[in-house]
């Protein structure tokens, strides 16, 4: 049976909450102590290291804003403390999906798990019933099956406990870490145990058992945390309806970049239904207006607004487009030309209002990119320039369609000319004057003549939420 040895290759222990730094009349110390903890924050412990001017210290807090999809001002204001309190992870912040240093994985398909104990908030069959369907969830992906055992020994061991329980990451008490779990390995590797402390639950109420279960359970198939607001392996707790969870594509990616997909999956993704306009924590692909309606665009999908109808419709891109790829990546209207230009990878496609333009798809490069730039994250045409804005990474490249040639500035920074929007744009379009920019589940109002932001909205504001 598994117990205190642990090897040191596997010793990220990787919470799904992590106690909230300790109220103190010194923000300044405590943002520093954050700082240090999850971005990496080299200081020497001065005050002169960590005041607001100071380069390295201000950096962070920006790293750290835009992480969390706050308005990056490098400085310590009232949402990004509040923030710092939350509970949250006890790793480090990392982008998108991760795997663990040295990528461990199980070298089987079979994996067998055994349940050592059991909480007595919840009855044991529905203990039982939230592992087993936390399992799913990965199998359902992968060509992944989990097989439970009684008695020998188990690759993954479950169990519950309190404070110190056996492995060097005693728990903290009520709200705090809720669990943790260890990479694929031997000895304690896999293995998952859940904070006794907490209140166990199979619905909203407390901590629901399920989500956190698959959550650790990405851990013990060898992911680390995503970023993105919605995934499974973000590193905050969230409630989702178990019975509506679907796994987002961005874990779904993580997994299947460890395993593979199921064969009875050919397509290589998971099964998914499309989330509701509503859901609180939607990310857009790429966004654009067309003819005066605007296209929201996710993964095969895209909803469409029409500005004199309440209603919003959902359609299939195959449905509309059947040679356009889906998970469109950027997408910009030029209204001179009266046509949609949508980008994947090194290619994009140009739309005339329901038909694709002969001759396409063309290559980015024609465009001037130079080949470092392997994608475009999100476009935008501004109709009182006439420039067209790429955004890649954190930086902007600016495009003349009169003639045809990237600017000589280009690129430059984002946070440069775009203030309080983050240093990289998920979606962009343009409305009455305004540029709406979408970073993470926010979404800002810009306006180009004041050149500020002028309001934080949701990313679904425009689909009647």
């Amino acid at each position: 049976m598994k117990r205190l040895l642990l090897l040191l290759s596997l010793s990220v222990t990787c919470s799904f909450a992590f106690p909230a730094v300790p109220e103190t009349d010194n923000e300044e110390s405590l943002a520093e102590e954050y700082l240090k903890k999850y971005y990496n924050l080299k200081t020497d412990g001065s005050r002169q290291s960590r005041k607001k001017n100071s380069i390295p210290f201000s950096e962070k807090i920006r790293q750290m804003q835009e992480f969390f999809g706050l308005e990056v001002t490098g400085k310590l204001d009232a949402d990004t403390m509040k923030m710092m309190k939350q509970p949250r992870c006890g790793v480090t912040d990392v982008g998108q999906y991760s795997t663990f240093t040295g990528r461990p994985v199980w070298r089987k398909k079979d994996i067998r798990y055994r349940i050592l104990n059991y909480t007595p908030d919840i009855a044991r069959a529905d203990v039982d019933t939230a592992i087993q369907k936390a399992f799913k969830v990965w199998s359902d992906v992968t060509p992944l099956t989990f097989t439970r055992i009684y008695d020998g020994v188990s690759d993954i061991e479950i169990s519950f406990g309190a404070q110190v329980h056996g492995d060097f990451y005693p728990f903290d008490g009520p709200r705090g870490t809720l669990a943790h779990a260890y990479a694929p390995g031997d000895v304690i590797g896999g293995d998952a145990h859940f904070d006794e402390d907490e209140t166990w639950t199979t619905g909203s109420a407390g901590f629901n058992l399920f989500l956190v279960a698959a959550h650790e359970f990405g851990h013990s198939l060898g992911l680390d945390h995503s970023k993105i607001p919605g995934a499974l392996m973000y590193p905050t707790y969230s409630y989702v309806n178990p019975n509506a969870f679907k796994l987002p594509r961005d874990d779904t990616n993580g997994i299947q970049a460890l395993y593979g997909a199921r064969r009875d999956n050919p397509t290589g993704l998971a099964k998914l239904t499309m989330p509701t306009t509503c859901e609180p924590n939607i990310i857009f692909d790429a966004v654009t207006t067309l003819r005066g309606d605007i296209l929201f665009f996710k993964e095969k999908n895209f909803w469409r607004k029409v500005p004199q109808n309440l209603e919003v419709r959902y359609y299939l891109i195959k449905s509309f487009w059947p040679s356009l790829p889906s998970d469109i990546e950027a997408a910009y209207e030029c209204q001179e030309k009266d046509q949609v230009l949508l980008f994947k990878g090194t290619q994009y496609w140009a739309l005339s209002g329901s038909d694709i333009v002969k001759d396409f798809p063309k290559s980015i490069y024609k465009l001037g990119f130079p080949q470092t730039v392997k994608r475009i994250d999100a476009a935008v045409n501004n109709k009182e320039t006439g420039k067209t804005y790429f955004f890649v990474d954190d930086n902007y490249w600016s495009y003349d369609e009169d003639k045809q040639l990237m600017d000589q500035t280009s690129p430059r920074k984002i946070s440069a000319d775009f203030p309080g929007i983050g240093q990289k744009v998920h979606a962009v379009f343009q409305s009455n004057g305004f540029l709406y920019f979408f970073n993470g589940p926010n979404q800002y109002e810009f306006s180009t003549r004041t050149n500020r932001v002028t309001r934080q909205l949701k990313n679904n504001s425009w689909l009647n939420c």
